[in-house]
This record gives structure tokens, C-alpha cells and sequence, in this order.
């Protein structure tokens, strides 16, 4: 199972870097990691997948508690929230295939985003399954190149997570 856990942290030069640190030092294992500013322009949130069954999500947690920088982790796994990851796709297309690739797209609820002589790059935002499903129809085409966001999240409804974030130490930013 993946957890999906959100950090705040300080909109700080080098933060990301001693997250990553704190990954490699602990032996954790990141399957996804997104960092991005926030509606409060000195807070940036990471959203970090890891996968359960080979690093504990709780002492991920606690470790992430122990870097200054952080002000308020949560594990919204088991919370109703909306997940996306976003695939950028540049697939062969010459005039043969090219109403096929578009009609796969469209099905896919995706975009075309370029057009060259011999290539197509296409767009694609939603769930994971959606995401590798769409690179398999697509994969026959021949991939000449692809690129994903990895995974954001953010959880349904009045969330917890408004401008006042509380610190691990029980402190409000």
C-alpha cells in the first residue's frame, strides 16, 4: 500500500535538500516527490509517496518532525482526497496513425499539446491507473520520450490544512 504523506515546510533555500537527505541517511525509499509554493508564499508543500510494505510511513513521519524547516507532516492516505499525476507523452505519428493516436487521447480525456512532421506530444492529468493505462495504449506508437510530475494531493473538503499549520511541537504558524 502507498501512503501518501504532506509536508509543509518553510519556503527555504536548501529544505528540499535536507529532506532528501534524511530519505537517503534512514534508508527510506521516495516513490514520488513533489514540492510546490502554497497559498501562504513562505510555505512550500511536498507531497511524498512511499510504499508501506518497504518503508514505515509513521517513522517517515517522526524523522520528517526532527528537520527544522518543517512545520506540519500528515498521512492523508486513508482520507477522501483528490490524487493526481500528470504525463507529458511524445509518441511517433505519421498521417496514418495520427487520428488514431488524437481519437486515444480524446478517449483518455487527454490533450495534444505539439504537433511535428513525425511526432505527437500529448497530455494526460489524473490517477495513477489512468496514467500507466494511457502509456500502454500508447506504447504499440513507439515512446520517443515521457515525463511525469509524480503524485499531488490534497485532501476533500474543509481541510485542516488552512493558513494556521501547527508545528510538530504543538506551536502555530
Amino acid at each position: 500500500m502507498k501512503h501518501i504523506l504532506v509536508a509543509r515546510v518553510e519556503n527555504k533555500p536548501g529544505v528540499l535538500n535536507r529532506v532528501a537527505s534524511l530519505f537517503r541517511r534512514r534508508g527510506f525509499n521516495i516513490d514520488s516527490l513533489t514540492v510546490g509554493e502554497t497559498e501562504v508564499p513562505e510555505i512550500s508543500r511536498m507531497t511524498i509517496v512511499v510504499d508501506a510494505s518497504r518503508t514505515d510511513a509513521t517513522r517517515v513521519v517522526h524523522n520528517l518532525y526532527k528537520l527544522v524547516n518543517v512545520i506540519a507532516v500528515e498521512d492523508i492516505s486513508e482520507q477522501p482526497s483528490v490524487v493526481r499525476d500528470l504525463v507529458l507523452l511524445k509518441v511517433n505519428a505519421d498521417a496514418r496513425t495520427r487520428p488514431e493516436i488524437i481519437q486515444l487521447t480524446q478517449v483518455f480525456r487527454g490533450k495534444v499539446v505539439d504537433v511535428a512532421p513525425e511526432s505527437l506530444i500529448l497530455e494526460l492529468t489524473g490517477e495513477e491507473d489512468k496514467i500507466r493505462s494511457f502509456i500502454e495504449v500508447m506504447r504499440p506508437f513507439g515512446i520517443l520520450e515521457m515525463v511525469r510530475t509524480g503524485i499531488v494531493a490534497m485532501t476533500r473538503g474543509s481541510s485542516p490544512n488552512g493558513h494556521a499549520v501547527a508545528r510538530g511541537n504543538g506551536s502555530v504558524v
